[in-house]
């Protein structure tokens, strides 16, 4: 009966569909694992159990629906903002931002069936909120504790000039003729130029006599830097000069009608006039989508966030307005800034393609067709220069990245290799943690959360899962504590009441044995020695999981929002919360010899398993019959100290079968990482 040695050196394939199990002529499929369950694929190979989540506070409604969505100014100031039916509220480095001894909070005109349809876009302290049933507002931080809601309008935020005049002056008569001047104002800011002054200066006189001339004059406008003067000529106004002080001599000056005055229009005004997406590109702040309009785009003029001012013909600096012709009329649901502009619709994605090496300007508008995928309407993430985005249909993740062979985009299917994850159910929710794990987090419509290790760069793509006593609803990734940190919304069964918690995913880097926090919705409990500890009314009736003083300890019923420990036991430190279960389950073996292939029954007679900084776990063929492994270093830890890193053999039952797994279970609040997994095997007939 031949044996032979079967190495799993990595397991940075992720968790992979049953339908692949043939394909073992994939590379993914020797990284590959059958189950995934609350545990990480890092990129180096290893699968750590994931962190547990610090209970941060219940929602304001914790019987409605809420989302999570970013505002990051820098990496020393974000929030977390809970968005929730008529209220915003703003959550930080693990708490929620007070007014004093309450939440602070501001109104909003959101309702429940709203709320995860809002596109969002920030630049600096400003979000800006689109939904097509909504005026386009922003979400404005002027200090910590102190935020405004407010609508937006659609026109130069410089003023334009009053008390036009225009006074003749001549030393011959002539053939005179009426002229009229309207004059704008520029800031000094970028130098945004109003729209022209509601009253012109008249004046009649013959300007083609040497001597004759025009003086035009106004008053001062408040942050003007500049004037543009401005003359009637063929029916319209031409340019004809530039000055700083508060007059301007004209003496026959060609009106120049390739510059003409700017015309005001606001396109978001009035029902079903209101935009569906919103992005910044090239300094323009770009909007698509309404009702009335589905497939339109408009953007600001350059540097502007509100000028829509356009003139006729156009100039450069114009704001931007066009239709995407499709043989399929959808809706936009996304602008995404990649090298190009991306627009995304309902049923295809679109590139906005500009000159080469060139601006986008009106001139230069060429939509091109990238695929035919369709986007929903969970908001797309960008990594790098590539957008990772969810599929109208099918609930897959889909990637978006620029390839010099098509001289386009293209996309491709991110989570072929584990669809069973995504068939016939929906991503509702996703953000990217770029430390101290490159994660995409994605909450799914079962209320599942799903990560995928993802570094293209180095071929890694792996998709895992994570389970708690709960539905996670929403997430968002904010910078924390030199970290990207994962803040969700988790909704609970609580004594039987529906409850909606904000929770933020620990960073596992504990610095003592203490200090690890394994368990979900949990807190810490650290002060003078007990052994009752309160303050747990969120996990009311719930067995929790107590890590006291780094040693495990039975398990506990919350009571009245407390807990009893065991007599005679007392803690100076606590980490108290849901327990979590994490799997971890090899695909079957599989070995180049055909010979040895997957059909014949083996026998796996040894396992060893390469831990680090580890504590006591379980494995086993599979999940029934597992066996407790603890070394005798493992179980010589009778107190606080370093995990064990090192190489342990794994009892398991003997098992005559098809597949020679490996299963790997951890229950304690205590954390495990897997380096590799060596088996021994029997080769039967």
């Amino acid at each position: 009966m031949p044996s032979t040695r079967d190495l799993r050196n990595s397991f940075n394939g992720g968790e992979v569909s049953r339908r692949l199990l043939g394909k073992t002529n994939l590379a993914k499929y020797q990284t590959g694992l059958e189950t995934c369950l609350n545990f990480i694929p890092l990129p180096q190979g290893s699968a750590i159990n994931r962190p547990g989540t610090l209970f941060v506070n219940v929602t304001r409604t914790p019987s409605r629906k809420a989302r999570l969505i970013p505002f990051v100014f820098s990496t020393g100031q974000a929030f977390a903002i809970e968005m929730g039916v008529g209220y915003f509220r703003f959550h930080t480095l693990g708490g929620t931002l007070l007014d004093g001894s309450v939440p602070y909070q501001i109104s909003s005109p959101y309702g429940e069936d709203d709320i995860f349809d809002i596109v969002i876009s920030q630049s600096g302290d400003v979000i800006t909120l689109t939904h097509p049933l909504y005026a386009v507002r922003e979400l404005t931080r002027i200090s910590n504790t102190h935020w405004t809601l407010t609508t937006v309008g659609f026109s130069s935020q410089t003023a334009a000039p009053t008390g036009v005049s225009a006074v003749a002056t001549y030393a011959t008569a002539g053939n005179p003729k009426t002229v009229t001047y309207k004059v704008t104002a520029l800031n000094s800011r970028g130098y945004e130029e109003s729209v022209g002054s509601a009253a012109s200066g008249n004046a009649t006189n013959d300007l083609t006599i040497s001597g004759n001339y025009n003086t035009v004059t106004w008053s001062a406008v408040t942050g003007a830097a500049m004037y543009n003067v401005y003359k009637s000529a063929a029916g319209g106004y031409g340019y004809i000069g530039q000055t700083s002080s508060l007059s301007f001599v004209d003496d026959n000056i060609l009106a120049d009608m390739s510059h003409t005055l700017p015309i005001s229009e606001d396109p978001f005004n009035g029902t079903d006039n209101y935009p569906s997406a919103v992005g910044y590109f090239e300094q323009r702040r770009f909007f698509g989508g309404t009702n009335n309009d589905p497939m339109n785009v408009w953007s600001t003029q350059s540097g502007s966030d509100y000028n829509m001012n356009y003139t006729i013909p156009s100039q450069d600096s114009d704001a931007l307005r066009f239709k995407i012709k499709a043989y399929r009329s959808d809706v936009i649901r996304h602008i995404v800034p990649l090298q190009d502009l991306v627009i995304l619709t309902a049923a295809n994605e679109w590139r906005i393609a500009q000159a080469q090496n060139g601006a986008l300007v009106p001139s230069t508008i060429n939509p091109k067709p990238q695929g035919q995928n369709g986007a929903s309407k969970v908001q797309p993430e960008l990594i790098g220069n590539r957008m990772l985005y969810v599929a109208a249909r099918g609930g897959h993740l889909l990637e978006m990245s620029y390839d010099w062979q098509n001289n386009g985009y293209i996309s491709q299917d991110v989570s072929i290799l584990a669809t069973h994850l995504f068939d016939y159910l929906d991503v509702v929710d996703m953000a990217f943690a770029s430390a101290p794990w490159k994660v995409l987090w994605c909450v799914s419509s079962n209320g599942q959360l799903l990560g995928c290790t993802y570094v293209p760069e180095q071929d890694v793509l792996a998709w895992h899962r994570h389970q708690t006593d709960g539905e996670v609803e929403s997430c968002c990734v904010i910078p924390e504590n030199n970290a990207d940190v994962l803040y969700l919304i988790v909704k609970r069964i609580i004594n039987g009441e529906t409850k909606r918690y904000v929770e933020m995913l620990d960073l596992r880097n504990p610095a003592t044995a203490a200090d690890a926090f394994f368990v979900d919705s949990g807190l810490t409990y650290s002060g003078a020695a007990t052994n009752v500890i309160s303050g747990l009314e969120h996990l009311e009736g719930k067995t929790v999981a107590i890590l006291g003083n780094g040693q495990v300890m039975t398990p506990k019923v919350v009571t009245g929002g407390q807990i009893t420990l065991d007599d005679g036991v007392t803690v100076t430190k606590a980490q108290i919360g849901l327990p979590i279960t994490a799997d971890l389950k090899t695909l079957p073996l599989w070995f180049q010899d055909s010979t040895q292939g997957q059909s014949r029954i083996k026998n796996v007679n040894k396992v060893w398993a390469q831990i680090l900084n580890s504590a006591p776990f379980y494995a086993g063929p599979d999940f029934d019959q597992l066996t407790p492994i603890k070394t005798q270093t493992l179980a010589a830890m009778a107190t606080p100290g370093q995990w064990y890193s090192g190489l342990v053999e794994l009892v398991v039952k003997a098992d005559w079968n098809s597949t020679g797994q490996t299963a790997i279970r951890h229950t304690d609040p205590t954390p495990l990482e897997i380096v590799f997994i060596a088996s021994e095997v029997a080769i039967g007939g």
